[in-house]
């Protein structure tokens, strides 16, 4: 399972202008390839009435999913742009659509690609590219004499920590990188002389902005 990767945080729509032409670009993180495609159903729905609606999609994985489309554009002057800037980022799991109006000039080969990649670019930088990273929820119940040792081995070496349920043990809930957890476990139990319960779930990506993981 792949550790990290980029994607972008969130829906952006943004809109360039080239020889009167307008570009709206709209860009979509994504899970699947199936949300990819239901997203540029949408949108050409939204802009039923434009002459092009072209895009690209790249959905990572063992076997990587790209596709791209130049919806009636010269080829390779419209699609390919747009996927050139998810691959030039190293972005997956993001879905581009760019919408064109003719305004009347052409723009020539050359100028379609610039401006299609540029719209996409744009769409990229507005929807924020992020990283994901995978971490593991570990679960930690240990006697109250050792909350000290479980709380500086968490916050000393950047776990996150999720929750402390003070019961008849006090119940830790953290997150830490998965090529981390195992090393994680193997401390606590050494820290507490092998008396702590620790239990390891499963893999999750979290999201990394700036260098803060959101836990939203």
């Amino acid at each position: 399972m792949k550790k990290s990767f980029k994607t972008v945080h969130k829906h952006s729509e943004i809109e360039i202008i080239e020889k009167k032409s307008r570009f709206i670009a709209n860009v979509l993180p994504v899970c699947n390839e199936q949300e990819a495609l239901d997203f540029i159903s949408n949108i050409k729905k939204l802009y039923y009435n434009a002459r092009h609606n072209c895009f690209a999609y790249v959905i990572g994985g063992d076997i990587p999913i790209i596709r791209f489309s130049d919806d009636g554009e010269p080829s390779k002057t419209a699609g390919k742009p747009i996927l050139d800037v998810l691959l030039g980022e190293k972005i997956e799991n993001t879905v581009i659509v760019v919408t064109r109006y003719f305004g009347g000039t052409l723009l020539g080969t050359g100028g379609l690609v610039r401006a299609y990649g540029k719209a996409a670019k744009e769409g990229i930088l507005a929807a924020k590219i992020v990283e994901m990273d995978s971490y593991n929820k570990i679960f930690i119940s240990v006697d109250y004499s050792f909350i000290g040792k479980i709380q500086y081995e968490i916050s000393n070496n950047g776990h996150i920590l999720i929750d402390t349920e003070y019961l008849e043990l006090v119940k830790f809930t953290v997150y830490v990188k998965s090529d981390l957890a195992d090393d994680f476990i193997k401390n606590i139990i050494n820290l507490t002389n092998n008396v702590a319960n620790v239990l390891k779930g499963e893999e999750h990506f979290l999201k990394i902005i700036d260098g803060q993981v959101a836990l939203d």
